[in-house]
């Protein structure tokens, strides 16, 4: 079954003011925990971030979504029935500073139709 059918709701489109508390809720996550937020855009359908930690990225993925989630329901942005977050997101390792460098050029000033791609050279 595609992700599509599975849905119990519309795609949830993110406004102004709600992208503003995802942001701010995931700098919260980043300030409490080990993380080191090198870059954050939260878009109208998802969310770009460039972190740095020393574990898998994963829980640091879930970590972001929960918050969000939570501060979109305490400032009643988001109905307790809507679930935001697709099941998966991407999580790409950075090993090398010119490829951080990169990503955090892509997050902050390349949000257009080309995907972020570490292979390029340009």
């Amino acid at each position: 079954m595609s992700d599509a059918k599975q849905l119990k709701h519309q795609p949830v489109t993110l406004n102004a003011r709600q992208r503003h508390v995802v942001e701010e809720a995931i700098r919260e996550v980043c300030e409490y925990r080990p993380y080191v937020l090198r870059a954050i855009n939260a878009r109208t359908n998802h969310v770009h971030t460039v972190v740095t930690v020393m574990q898998d990225p994963e829980p640091v993925l879930d970590a972001f979504k929960a918050y969000a989630t939570r501060a979109l329901r305490m400032t009643r942005l988001l109905s307790a029935k809507v679930k935001p977050w697709g099941r998966h997101g991407s999580t790409v390792y950075l090993w090398k500073e010119k490829d951080v460098a990169k990503a955090i050029e892509y997050v902050m000033l390349g949000q257009g139709d080309d995907l972020f791609r570490l292979d390029d050279d340009g």
